[in-house]
């Protein structure tokens, strides 16, 4: 299954005070799940926000995958999770001509 997953910033963090350590943590973790296959796809949006996608068996395994994250963990940044769907709209489309 597809997922989604959209950084969102914890307000009132102070990105000046964060450990390096922390920072680098991050990249290697998320640089282990891509080199696990599971996370497919990562982009910034042009508010330096992440998104994932993942290739996960659920919803609940996403969750449960990104929750390891050092900055996840350090409550630091969420994510909103979304599973992706196959697209059907062409069946409903096509049906009709």
């Amino acid at each position: 299954m597809k997922i989604l997953a959209i950084e969102k910033e914890v307000s009132g963090v102070d990105w000046s005070t964060v450990s390096k350590d922390i920072l680098t943590q991050e990249a290697r973790d998320v640089y282990r799940l891509y080199l696990s296959e599971q996370l497919r796809e990562h982009y910034f949006t042009e508010a330096r926000q992440a998104v994932l996608v993942l290739e996960c068996d659920s919803k609940a395994h996403a969750e449960a995958l990104l929750g390891q994250l050092p900055l996840v963990v350090h409550n630091l940044i969420t994510f909103d999770i979304v599973e992706l769907h196959p697209y059907t709209g062409y069946d409903r489309i096509m049906k009709g001509q």
